[in-house]
């Protein structure tokens, strides 16, 4: 395999004070960071693309590790999530090669999460737009951290390229009240509850 290929990175962080009720003794952080690769496959048909998941890990834990340090730390992180926007050379199975290594990055950058990393993938043009769903790292329904984060570039995925994405957030949505499970009410056996 190629190695990898990166044109560019962004980072993006948010922080939410309110919205529009009373602030939070502590802001939410949202963030997403994007690495915009040369896509090795693009163009033609290959059938054996298995190893790209493996020469794709290393990106992904230093993508994991940024974005962690930006909102303060693994330990602060309760949501993430992943994605991918295959450029218009490349098809839709390209995409799910990162659902390994993206995970794995963040599971090992965030030690003992539990619960799967939701994603979501498609093929786009330049500039084209995801939203990527976030979940809490521990019980996939704690209904207070639902949330989605949109990512693109406006220059990428060009025809050859990939843009691979990890979103992270520090906390439940800013003024939470749908019901459902509470955080506090995890109990961590299957990654669900």
């Amino acid at each position: 395999m190629p190695e990898i290929a990166v044109r560019k990175t962004i980072l993006s962080v948010e922080e939410i004070h309110h919205e529009g009720g009373p602030a939070p003794d502590t802001p939410l952080l949202r963030g997403a960071i994007s690495a915009v690769i040369t896509n090795p496959f693009a163009g033609h048909y290959e059938p054996d693309i298995t190893d790209f998941m493996d020469d794709l890990k290393p990106l992904g834990l230093n993508m994991a590790k940024r974005l962690a340090k930006a909102l303060g730390g693994a330990n602060r992180v309760e949501g993430y999530g992943k994605g991918a926007i295959i450029g218009a050379g490349g098809e839709l199975e390209h995409g799910a090669l990162w659902h390994a290594p993206g995970g794995y990055s963040m599971r090992a950058v965030l030690e003992g999460t539990k619960a799967i990393v939701p994603s979501s993938k498609k093929v786009g043009a330049v500039g084209a737009r995801l939203d990527v769903p976030v979940t809490h790292v521990n019980a996939s329904y704690v209904r207070s951290h639902f949330d989605s984060f949109e990512v693109g570039c406006n220059d990428a995925p060009k025809a050859d390229e990939m843009l691979l994405v990890l979103v992270m957030t520090t906390g439940a949505r800013i003024h939470s009240r749908s019901g459902g499970l509470l955080a506090t009410e995890i109990v961590g056996e299957d990654g669900l509850r």
